[in-house]
């Protein structure tokens, strides 16, 4: 595992998986979120979006945190390892509300800089509809995908706990 893509619904957990990865390989680790969002929620153009991508994906290791759908294909295909984490909806959109209020009126740390926390309407329909509208197609993509990569899918905490002792995480 040298390559690593983390992907999955909003509040599954991804960033912070990212972050113990990078702890346990020593691996840097990039939040897609703290890459694309300038100043007030101001998303960067799909080129510069494309560009840095390209950019982070040619060095020799990494872990890249965030979906972007639009761009996906840039990283699935560079990556040794893609691991979906799969929470069931309701764990996911609990964990956004608990984030929003642990964060409140300040930016987390795998967010872009000047991105105060906040939870809006559509942020909770795309938690609540994913897994009818997202979750298939990257299904059928890592099934693509499965005789070349490393797939991890990870369906409860009790997978992602038993995944990160596997590593020796702290």
């Amino acid at each position: 595992m040298k390559k690593i893509i983390l992907i999955g619904s909003g509040g599954a957990g991804k960033s912070t998986l990212a972050r113990r990865l990078s702890e346990k390989l020593n691996i840097e680790v990039f939040h897609l979120d703290a890459l694309f969002w300038k100043p007030n929620w101001v998303m960067v153009p799909r080129n510069e979006q494309i560009e840095v991508q390209q950019h982070l994906v040619k060095q020799p290791e990494w872990i890249i945190d965030g979906n972007y759908n639009g761009t996906m294909d840039i990283r699935l295909q560079a990556a040794d390892t893609i691991i979906f984490v799969d929470l069931h909806r309701l764990i996911c959109m609990y964990r956004a509300f608990k984030r929003m209020w642990k964060y409140r009126k300040k930016t987390r740390p795998d967010m872009g800089d000047g991105c105060e926390e906040r939870l809006d309407w559509s942020f909770l329909k795309w938690i609540w509809t994913y897994p009818k509208k997202r979750k298939p197609e990257i299904l059928y993509k890592l099934s693509q995908l499965a005789d070349e990569k490393n797939i991890i899918i990870l369906s409860s905490r009790k997978e992602i706990r038993q995944f990160i002792e596997t590593l020796g995480v702290n």
